[in-house]
């Protein structure tokens, strides 16, 4: 559901048909990056505060400043939220717009993982540490040696070696990484040195973490998203090729790499055989919600795979504040994903 519709959608027959509801109402929350850590869900969310400023493509209007944890004993129960866990004042390098975070564990340690812009206007991502999976969390003085971008999102494989998954275009200046250092020029402009239609898309990036969590293994990757043929999404393929959101989860051996298609609002999903693929477009996990984004995590629960997301019907489309949201996904047998629809039919 484009944004462009907000102002003709009847929220509260929105709501009503919507497949699930908001898991926490208190505050606004976004982005979620589900986990169980010994046996209770842990999500991950960033913190939406309407910043007073019109809505725009660089994400003017939010002013994130925090990260608060929830969390849940099973899917259904009762949401808390535990607080505050890391505020952008208690980051020494980060200025402001703490975006999409996640996070993960390693013997008896927690990590948020987050990205925030630095004293020179540039997306960078950082490590915070606790010793609780809701902190608070102690952040680390610098941002990760080598790290641009936003969105990050850390996977743990079966061997027990961790990748970092990121990325994002338009306001998370992925494009303005493509000579490998960062393009300064034209910063009111978020489309500006995006590829041409019939360029190959961007792609999102991915790095091995050291044994600590606390930086990259080796020099980031560019993960390759391709078609039934092999070839690469082109830029111009906006209904599949990656935009931002970046997320790793398996299902019977297979890795599944899904993002959100960013202006064309669609959760998407490629197969590979390894972590850093090639990953093959396989479908859509989510059709569009309310609201400008979708960004979601896959979280295990009990055997089964749930989808977290979020949209923008609490706030009814106010400056596009969002709620996170839970529902079930399946697959078929051949290992395709169902779709979601988020609003029954009337």
């Amino acid at each position: 559901m484009p944004e462009k519709s907000i102002d003709h959608i009847d929220f509260d027959d929105l709501n009503k048909r919507a497949i699930s509801k908001p898991l926490v109402s208190h505050i606004y929350t976004a982005d979620p990056s589900a986990h169980v850590f010994k046996g209770k869900i842990y999500i991950y969310p960033s913190h939406d505060i309407d910043a007073g400023e019109a809505f725009d493509d660089l994400g003017s209007h939010f002013a994130m400043e925090d990260y608060h944890v929830l969390s849940m004993d099973s899917i259904g129960s009762e949401t808390i939220d535990n607080g505050v866990a890391l505020h952008v004042d208690d980051v020494p390098w980060a200025k402001q717009q703490m975006w999409a975070p996640d996070a993960h564990e390693k013997e008896g340690f927690y990590y948020l993982f987050f990205p925030a812009k630095d004293y020179d206007d540039i997306f960078r991502i950082g490590v915070a540490k606790s010793t609780s999976p809701t902190g608070p969390f102690t952040p680390q003085p610098n941002a990760i040696k080598g790290s641009f971008s936003i969105d990050p999102a850390v996977f743990k494989d079966d061997d027990d070696s961790y990748y970092m998954y990121f990325g994002g275009l338009w306001g998370g200046q992925l494009q303005r990484w493509r000579t490998g250092s960062f393009n300064s020029e034209q910063p009111e402009s978020p489309t500006a040195f995006i590829p041409e239609e019939n360029e190959s898309a961007l792609l999102p990036f991915v790095a091995k973490m050291s044994d600590d969590l606390l930086e990259f293994s080796e020099q980031p990757k560019e993960i390759e998203i391709v078609d039934e043929n092999g070839d690469l999404l082109l830029s111009g393929d906006t209904e599949r090729r990656f935009f931002e959101a970046a997320w790793m989860h398996k299902h019977k051996g297979k890795y599944y790499f899904s993002y959100s298609t960013g202006d064309t609002h669609f959760i998407c999903y490629a197969i590979g055989d390894n972590p850093y693929g090639p990953f093959t477009y396989s479908g859509r996990i989510l059709n569009p919600v309310v609201g400008w984004t979708s960004h979601h995590s896959v979280c295990n629960i009990d055997g089964k795979d749930y989808l977290f997301y979020h949209d923008s019907s609490l706030s009814k489309g106010v400056t596009h504040l969002r709620s996170v949201k839970v529902s079930e996904i399946t697959y078929r047998p051949d290992g395709t994903i169902v779709t979601l629809e988020p609003y029954r039919e009337k």
